[in-house]
């Protein structure tokens, strides 16, 4: 459930609250004010302290943050840390109150001076003592066996949404639907460096959503935040990682597992509830290859600016019996990530994706179906994918964002092969109209599209996707995201209807 934010090194299902990579980086640097919490990259709603921190940002503008975008919560700070930390919230509080009543005057500002001499015994006593708890506190962390902790959490995600259009490749025949999809979580710690996860989901946007035959017949049409299991309560994720030294986690996901499970996606909108709309811009299709739903990984800060990461899936994981498993699957995928930031406002990652499925598919789900089927041939093929991603803060509260990625399809068993390709370009405007907390974003590209190959059928013609939202932050804990996604020449092929998804997003967070 993470948030939309600048580059860095950690989205969604990266390492989040017991992250002890973030904890090795380098400790004595200036700290930076961030515009919202979303920018920190491991600070997440889950966090105990979230709320604190979001009215820091939110209410008077002084949460700082280290360069790299860490807030380092579970760290201990220097002095000089927790003076530049609280100055700026001390100038934004009296700016407040001059604005409240007027104006403070001189007098009144050495009657505050006056007050902080007198009661500078009682001030000096308190800071010893103080001192003498973190003195306590850290012999207890140095003696201590184990800290364990669970803390719970979840989001109501709410959509109002409509489609236009798309007969052809459909009917053509939808209807506005209402529709839910609610998750719950729970997070523990047993040594303070790992974390369990598990999670439970329902939701209720049945057959396929806008993208069923009656409808618009197509997979571009998918909402990121549709889910379907006819109400019934399901378990989602369960979830194990620990570290192994400072700079290394492993990743252990025996259900709900995908390649950026430990492949940092690096996208601003990866997160269905407070991200994009549409399923196709969340994230690169390429870290999709597969439709895997067990595996692990490994992520490695090599340096400060360099991350190396490793993960390897399969579907139907849990089957013991043949074309099941963990190793020899008929549908498995393993990818390798390296991360680089060149500048402190950008992150650039560039992966690859080494893939086997016993019918050719690439089962992304967000481009054509002769995309995403290899040209319909359905015999076993290896797929090789690459993928290359963009983060860019241009400004404090401007981001641009890029990725793209080929998708080449070999089948082994004859002469064929399929070439597949997609792009995207995004902008994001954080804290708009001086509504800190808000996003407005523009989204546009093109999903996955059969391009070339041999013994296959290539897609005719060029999709485009378009996409608007604008999230309004209402509470601390409830935010609504009106918006809308066009798509020209909908799977590829001009001679079908183009089509208009609109969407009312509603979040509630606990």
């Amino acid at each position: 459930m993470a948030e939309p934010k600048a580059a860095d090194f950690s989205v969604l299902e990266q390492l989040e609250e017991y992250n002890p990579v973030n904890l090795s980086l380098q400790e004595q640097t200036p700290l930076e004010r961030v515009n919202s919490v979303f920018d920190l990259t491991d600070v997440f709603p889950r966090d105990w302290a979230y709320g604190a921190l979001e009215r820091l940002a939110d209410r008077y503008g002084c949460l700082l943050a280290y360069p790299d975008g860490t807030y380092r919560g579970n760290q201990v700070i220097l002095r000089y840390e927790f003076a530049a930390q609280l100055a700026p919230c001390l100038d934004a509080l009296e700016r407040q109150i001059k604005e409240a009543t007027g104006q403070i005057g001189d007098a009144d500002l050495q009657d505050i001076r006056r007050l902080q001499q007198e009661f500078a015994a009682e001030l000096a006593t308190i800071r010893g003592r103080v001192d003498n708890v973190e003195a306590q506190t850290a012999a207890l962390e140095a003696n201590r066996f184990t800290r364990s902790a669970t803390v719970f959490g979840g989001e109501v995600i709410l959509g109002l949404s409509a489609a236009a259009g798309g007969g052809p490749p459909g009917d053509g025949d939808s209807q506005p639907a209402f529709h839910q999809f609610t998750r719950l979580q729970t997070v523990s710690t047993f040594t303070g460096k790992d974390r369990l996860r598990v999670e439970l989901a329902v939701g209720n946007f049945s057959d396929r959503g806008f993208g069923n035959r009656s409808a618009v017949d197509t997979d571009m049409a998918l909402l990121s935040f549709q889910a379907d299991s006819g109400n019934r309560v399901e378990l989602s994720k369960v979830e194990y990682r620990f570290a192994v030294g400072d700079r290394v986690v492993l990743t252990f996901r025996p259900v709900g597992f995908s390649l950026s499970s430990v492949l940092t996606a690096n996208s601003p909108y990866f997160d269905s509830g407070r991200g994009s709309l549409s399923r196709f811009t969340q994230e690169n299709p390429v870290f999709k290859i597969g439709r895997l739903d067990g595996g692990m990984g490994l992520d490695w800060l090599v340096a400060d600016k360099v991350r190396f990461q490793l993960a390897y899936g399969t579907r139907n994981s849990e089957n013991s019996n043949p074309g099941g498993g963990l190793f020899g699957n008929d549908h498995s995928a393993l990818g390798a990530q390296l991360l680089l930031r060149p500048a402190p406002r950008i992150l650039t990652g560039i992966s690859y994706i080494n893939g086997y499925d016993d019918e050719g598919r690439l089962d992304t789900f967000t481009g054509s179906f002769n995309a995403d089927t290899s040209g319909r041939l359905g015999n076993p093929a290896h797929i090789h994918g690459v993928s290359g991603t963009l983060q860019w803060r241009l400004q404090d509260n401007l981001t641009f964002g890029t990725w793209g990625g080929l998708m080449w399809t070999d089948f082994i068993n004859q002469d064929a092969s399929a070439t597949t390709t997609t792009y995207l370009f995004s902008l994001g405007y954080s804290d708009p109209f001086g509504r800190r907390g808000d996003l407005a974003a523009i989204l546009f590209g093109q999903p996955p599209k059969l391009v070339s190959g041999d013994g296959v059928t290539e897609d005719a013609d060029t999709s485009l996707h378009f996409e608007a939202f604008y999230r309004f932050r209402m509470s601390d804990r409830l935010s609504i995201t009106p918006g809308f996604f066009y798509i020209t020449n909908p799977e590829h092929n001009s001679s079908n209807d183009d089509i208009f998804v609109g969407t009312v997003r509603s979040v509630f967070r606990f």
